[in-house]
C-alpha cells in the first residue's frame, strides 16, 4: 500500500526568553556596595532562575535620587570603575542597569546593557522629569535617540522611567521592531501610584502591540519611599506578572517570543487595602532611614494619644521591640487615662517604657521667668514650655544613647502649625508627617486588626494635646473630617479659597485654615523630614516662600 500527499512543514518553536526583574533596595552614594549588589543579584538570577536578562532599577549604581552627589568631580570615575567591574565579571545573563552616563560635556540619566563582559548598548533617558519631587533637569541633559537592540536574538527596546509616561520613546521602539520593552524605574510611592502605573502600562502595551517589563526600585531614601510593584504587561495590555510592593526580590518571567513576546502568566499578590499599603510604606521608610543612617535605636514620647500610639507600632514593626524606647512625660494636665493607655501600648509591643515627670523642670523654669512674666496672664507660652521640656528630655536621651528621636506630628497638625517649634517638633524623623489625621485613625484600626496593640479608647476619645485643662484639638481647629478635606484641596490640589468654598465648605473655616497653613511655613521648614505617602507632601513637593505678600481668595 502506498501513501501519497503533501509533505508537512514544521514551524520553528517559539524562542524562550527568561527575564528577571531585580526589585532591590540600593543605598544612595554607595557605588561599590550597589555594584556588589548588582553582581550578587545577577549570579543568583543565573543559578536560581536561569536568567537570560536581568533588569535593574533606574540609577541603581548611584541609588536614587543622588541629588548633588551628581555634581561631585569624582562621579564619572567612580561610575566608570563600577561599570568596568561589572564587565570584568563576565556574567552569563545580560544585565540592564541604570547609571549616570557622560557623553562629552553632558551628563545623562542612562541605561547600560552588558553581555558577556561587553557593553552592547547605551541609552540616555529622553524625558528627565522636573515636577513634584523630581528635579532631574538640574543634573541631566535630555537624550534624543531610541535604543532597540537584539538580546538573545530578541529585538528589545530600552527606556527609563519617565520615558514611558510620555509620547515617543515606546512608540519609537515599537516602530523600530522591538517586541519587548524594558523600562527601568525609580518611581516613588504615593497612595494611588500603582493604579496609575497599571492604567498607563495597559494602554502603552496595547496601543503599541508590545510587551513591557516595568522594573521599580524598592526601599526608603530620606522622605521618599519606593514601593517596587514591578510588572509585566503583554502586547494586548493584559497584566501577566506583578511583584509584591515593598518586598525586595528577584522575580522571573518567561517569555515565548515568536510574532510577539508573550509572557507566561504568574500568580500575582493579593491587592492590599489602602491602610495596609500606607502602613507598609511607613514601616519601609522608618526601617531604611534608621538603618541606612546607622542609628542603633529610636526613642519617642508616648503620650497616650493616637499619633504616638501609631508611631510606636510602626517603629516596632520596622525595627523590632529591642530597638525602640518609649518615654511618658506627664504633667499636671496629663489624665490618668493617658498614663494607663501609654503603659498599655508599651506593654503590648514589649518596648522599654520610662516615666519622667516634667513638673519639677516646669516649676524651675517658671521660677526663673517669674520676674519678666510678672503681671502677664498664662497663654500658649506656658503650654509650649511643656512641649519644649519634653523635647529637651528626648534629645538628651538621643545624645546619650545614640537613638534617633521619632516625632509624632501628623500632616493635619503640621499644615496648620498645631505643634511646638523646638518642642514636639524636636527630633530627627516624623513618621506621620504626610499622614492626615483621619487616616491616622484608620491606620490604628488596621494595625489592631493584625494584633491588638492600641487601646480602643485611644481611637475613640477626642484628641487632645493635654497642655491645658480639658483641652481638645477641636477647640482651636475645625473637626478633622472637615479640616482634612480643606487641606487636601488647598495643599495637595492648589485650590483657591473661593474654589474651596464653592465645594461647599464654610468660608470662615476655609479662610482660617488657609491663613494657618500660610503663616506656619516657617515652622515646617524647621521640621524633621518624614515619609511621603501623598502626591504632595511638605518637603520636596511643596516649596512656598516664607516671606511673601500673597493674599488668599481667587
Amino acid at each position: 500500500m502506498s501513501v501519497s500527499g503533501t509533505k508537512a512543514t514544521l514551524s520553528a518553536p517559539a524562542k524562550k526568553l527568561k527575564v528577571v526583574m531585580a526589585q532591590l533596595d540600593f543605598l544612595v552614594g554607595d557605588i561599590p556596595g550597589n555594584t556588589a549588589l548588582v553582581i550578587e543579584a545577577t549570579r543568583r538570577a543565573s543559578t536560581e532562575h536561569q536568567a537570560d536578562i536581568v533588569v535593574f532599577p533606574e540609577l541603581c549604581l548611584t541609588g536614587y535620587p543622588p541629588e548633588d552627589l551628581l555634581l561631585r568631580p569624582s562621579l564619572d570615575l567612580r561610575v566608570a570603575e563600577a561599570i568596568e567591574q561589572l564587565r570584568a565579571e563576565k556574567l552569563e545573563p545580560a544585565m540592564v542597569i541604570g547609571a549616570p552616563l557622560r557623553e562629552g560635556a553632558l551628563l545623562y540619566n542612562g541605561a547600560v546593557v552588558i553581555e558577556g563582559g561587553e557593553i552592547t548598548g547605551r541609552y540616555f533617558k529622553r524625558f528627565p522629569p522636573n515636577y513634584q519631587v523630581f528635579d532631574e533637569k538640574r543634573y541631566f541633559a535630555e537624550g534624543s535617540e531610541t535604543l532597540t537592540m537584539e538580546i538573545r536574538g530578541v529585538p528589545v527596546g530600552i527606556t527609563v522611567c519617565e520615558d514611558i509616561w510620555k509620547e515617543g520613546p515606546v512608540e519609537d521602539c515599537a516602530a523600530a521592531g522591538a517586541r519587548l520593552i524594558l523600562n527601568l524605574n525609580a518611581s516613588p510611592y504615593d497612595i494611588d501610584k500603582q493604579a496609575r502605573r497599571k492604567a498607563l502600562l495597559e494602554a502603552k502595551s496595547r496601543d503599541n502591540r508590545v510587551s513591557i517589563v516595568y522594573v521599580n526600585l524598592v526601599g526608603g531614601q530620606d522622605e521618599l519611599v519606593f514601593d517596587g510593584g514591578s510588572m509585566v504587561f503583554d502586547h494586548s495590555g493584559v497584566l501577566m506578572a506583578e511583584a509584591p510592593q515593598f518586598d525586595e526580590g528577584l522575580y522571573p518571567v518567561e517569555f515565548l517570543c515568536e510574532h510577539h513576546c508573550q509572557p507566561v502568566s504568574r500568580p500575582r499578590p493579593e491587592e492590599p487595602s489602602l491602610e495596609a499599603n500606607v502602613y507598609r510604606a511607613l514601616v519601609t521608610g522608618v526601617r531604611d532611614y534608621v538603618n541606612k543612617n546607622g542609628f542603633k535605636s529610636v526613642v519617642l514620647g508616648l503620650s497616650g494619644g493616637i499619633d504616638s500610639a501609631v508611631t510606636l507600632a510602626v517603629a516596632v514593626d520596622a525595627l523590632g521591640k529591642d530597638r525602640v524606647r518609649s518615654v511618658m512625660m506627664p504633667f499636671r494636665y496629663t489624665s490618668g487615662m493617658s498614663l494607663e493607655d501609654a503603659e498599655a501600648e508599651a506593654t503590648a509591643l514589649g518596648v522599654q517604657y520610662d516615666v519622667f515627670s516634667i513638673e519639677p523642670m516646669y516649676d524651675a523654669f517658671m521660677a526663673a521667668l517669674a520676674q519678666p512674666f510678672e503681671g502677664t496672664r498664662p497663654d500658649t507660652t506656658e503650654e509650649n514650655l511643656q512641649a519644649r521640656l519634653r523635647g529637651v528630655l528626648l534629645m538628651s536621651l538621643s545624645n546619650k544613647f545614640g537613638s534617633l528621636v521619632l516625632t509624632t506630628g501628623n500632616k493635619s497638625e503640621m499644615a496648620v502649625g498645631y505643634s511646638t517649634l523646638y518642642g514636639d517638633m524636636a527630633g530627627g524623623f516624623d513618621v506621620l508627617k504626610d499622614v492626615p489625621k483621619t487616616l491616622v485613625f484608620r491606620l490604628a484600626k488596621y494595625r489592631n486588626s493584625l494584633s491588638q496593640v492600641i487601646p480602643e479608647r485611644v481611637i475613640t476619645r477626642p484628641p487632645s494635646a493635654e497642655l491645658a485643662p480639658d483641652q481638645k484639638d477641636e477647640d482651636s481647629l475645625p473637626g478633622y473630617d472637615v479640616l482634612d478635606q480643606i487641606l487636601n484641596l488647598y495643599v495637595e490640589r492648589d485650590f483657591s479659597a473661593d474654589a474651596i468654598v464653592a465645594e461647599g465648605f464654610d468660608r470662615t473655616d476655609v479662610e482660617r485654615v488657609i491663613r494657618l497653613v500660610d503663616i506656619n511655613e516657617y515652622k515646617r521648614r524647621q521640621a524633621p523630614i518624614g515619609v511621603r505617602i501623598t502626591e504632595r507632601g511638605f518637603g520636596k513637593d511643596r516649596r512656598y516662600p516664607i516671606t511673601n505678600g500673597w493674599k488668599s481668595g481667587k
